[in-house]
């Protein structure tokens, strides 16, 4: 019975506002399941919703069970300025057609909302889903062509020299990897942004995840997310292209290229976890030689 009655409770609280976002955010989501998660470089945006929506159940009990609050005068007018601001970005997304304030007005309205009926606190628990939310941003193109290239460049590169010492005839003429009687263009799914804004995620929910006491250790490893990220494109771009050499054009632009998605995750979060482990011996031999000078002024 008390179940009940606090459901009850919960959904007269919530429903004005459920309402108002879902007629909001199911129009943009239905565009962008139809159109932008369609092609291959936003293909990771459904995972990433699907991810917010799993942190943010986790923290449920914040929105659920937590008693309403009314928030200071200044939170209260700083969580309204952030709803105008959430609403107009919105609207400018939908009437333009500019994915970036449409999608990313999620952060601002759903931040808005949290403080102003929850107050501060909720906000700071709730803090990682909306950041999150940013993974699904497209980035604009101009910043893509500027950063895309000089990484494909450097993943071609790596990829070739390291062939190229294990003995491979295999050659290079910018983002064109030439071996054997086969040529491999490094396009921007392979090498991209995309993919290293999608293994950054992958970092910092293992982080988030994991949720390590050292600030060493958690510091650490996500300056290391980057070079991680980048290792782990070099060796898909390997992968596809011995491949190709050993089974043909056909294979390596087929099904296999397909699964070379796959193989980049299962690479990436190997390193990851890998690199932990090894930050974590490292985190103990410090707390050890930390403890050691305390342990003899005891005994001393």
């Amino acid at each position: 019975m008390q179940t009940s009655n606090r459901l009850q409770s919960v959904l007269k609280e919530w429903w004005p506002i459920l309402l108002g976002l879902l007629a909001l955010y199911i129009p943009m989501y239905h565009a962008i399941a139809t159109d932008l998660w369609s092609t291959q470089d936003q293909a990771h945006g459904p995972i990433v919703l699907m991810v917010v929506l799993f942190l943010a159940w986790q923290k449920r009990d914040v929105l659920l069970n937590a008693p309403a609050v009314n928030p200071s005068t200044m939170v209260s007018i700083l969580g309204w300025i952030i709803l105008l601001a959430g609403l107009l970005s919105y609207v400018l997304g939908r009437s333009q057609d500019i994915l970036m304030f449409d999608i990313g007005s999620q952060i601002l309205i759903f931040s808005a909302v949290l403080l102003i009926t929850r107050g501060t606190r909720a906000l700071k628990l709730m803090w990682f889903p909306l950041f999150f939310i940013f993974f699904m941003i497209p980035l604009p193109g101009f910043f893509l062509d500027a950063v895309t290239l000089p990484m494909k460049i450097a993943v071609s590169t790596v990829a070739e020299q390291i062939l190229y010492w294990a003995g491979y005839p295999i050659a290079r003429s910018g983002v064109v990897l030439q071996i054997g009687q086969y040529q491999l263009l490094v396009a921007d799914a392979c090498a991209g942004m995309h993919t290293l804004i999608s293994l950054e995620a992958l970092g910092l929910l293992y982080l988030n995840l994991v949720k390590h006491d050292s600030l060493f250790r958690n510091f650490t490893l996500a300056l290391l997310i980057i070079p991680i990220s980048f290792t782990a494109n070099v060796i898909r771009v390997m992968v596809l292209t011995l491949v190709t050499f050993y089974f043909g054009d056909e294979a390596g632009q087929g099904f296999i290229h397909g699964f070379a998605g796959m193989v980049l995750f299962i690479v990436a979060l190997t390193l990851i976890m890998s690199v932990d482990s090894v930050l974590q011996y490292f985190s103990k031999r410090l707390e050890m030689h930390k403890t050691k000078p305390a342990m003899r002024g005891v005994t001393g």
